[in-house]
């Protein structure tokens, strides 16, 4: 009974030690006699116990490892702090395990020497606006360094690059002033448009009192042609009139006489005639009232 506890114990130990489940997203390296083996793929694997070690697993899936800031000098002798996010994923646990003692630590030393290459050749200004260009250099050269580790870097991030506080303060009170130049050009442009609205508004109404005046003046003008033509064609038809009146009583010559006489007394009423000229065919107009009143006086004895 003793024996056959003790092969039973010695099975169960030899089963046990025979069985290795691997979990999904990682991968055991095995090795036999101190050597590499195999490589255990996730699910259940079958060993051969004291021959066979199965060295601690390692995690295929892509992890994200955050440093802590790292100074960093720029071509302008400046010191800036960059703290920076790797993306990387392990594609060959036997390199991962056999190519370098610990490859967190050497993606992390690879990173900060690359960084320092990198920003050393930027002054601080490119520095802070290359930052996508920073990312794509240090991922490309971070990928091709630990291919032989079995890693893929699948992206690299700059979270901050802190420069000097009294850098901080010289570029605050430089965008300040940037934004105070800003605002005082807007400003001065505002004014601009301004008076320049203003003058344009002043010219439109100048032009539109202008042609608003011509319009008056020729609508004026208008009504004083059409006054005078009615005026002129009213003494027109007066003096039609009495030619015709005239024409139809056949005035004779002393009464026409008479008739230019009274004309030239109702003239001389004016009070602004403070000088009359006596036309030359008042004579003429006398004489003829004259004998017409020495023919009535002849005729009236015979009657």
């Amino acid at each position: 009974m003793i024996v056959a506890l003790i092969v039973t114990v010695i099975v169960i130990l030899v089963l046990w030690r025979s069985v290795r489940i691997i979990p999904q997203a990682n991968a055991g390296v095995v090795e036999r006699f101190g050597r590499y083996h195999r490589t255990l793929i996730p699910g259940l694997n079958v060993i051969i116990p004291f021959v066979d070690r199965l060295r601690p697993l390692v995690d295929l899936r892509e992890q994200v490892v955050s440093f802590p800031p790292q100074p960093v000098i720029t071509e302008d002798n400046l010191v800036v702090e960059i703290d920076s996010v790797i993306y990387f994923q392990v594609t060959n646990a036997k390199d991962a395990t056999y190519e370098i003692t610990d490859y967190i630590r050497g993606v992390e030393q690879l990173t900060v020497t690359t960084l320092r290459n990198l920003v050393g050749g930027m002054d601080l200004e490119r520095t802070l606006t290359s930052r996508d260009q920073i990312n794509s250099q240090l991922r490309g050269i971070l990928d091709d360094a630990t291919g032989k580790w079995g890693i893929r870097v699948n992206r690299v991030e700059l979270k901050a690059i802190d420069p000097p506080a009294s850098v901080q303060e010289s570029m605050e009170k430089q965008m300040r002033a940037e934004r105070d130049r800003r605002a005082a050009i807007l400003t001065a442009e505002g004014a601009k448009q301004s008076a320049i609205l203003t003058a344009e508004g002043a010219k439109q109404s100048a032009i539109l009192t202008a042609e608003a005046q011509r319009t008056a003046d020729v609508v004026t003008a208008e009504g004083q042609a059409q006054a005078m033509v009615l005026r002129a064609e009213a003494e027109a038809e007066a003096i039609r009139r009495v030619v015709t009146a005239l024409h139809d009583l056949s005035p004779t010559p002393e009464a026409l006489a008479y008739t230019y006489l009274q004309s030239l007394t109702r003239i001389s009423e004016g009070p602004a005639n403070t000088l009359w000229v006596l036309p030359a065919e008042l004579t003429e107009a006398m004489r003829t009232v004259s004998s017409a009143m020495s023919t009535i006086s002849r005729r009236t004895p015979e009657a």
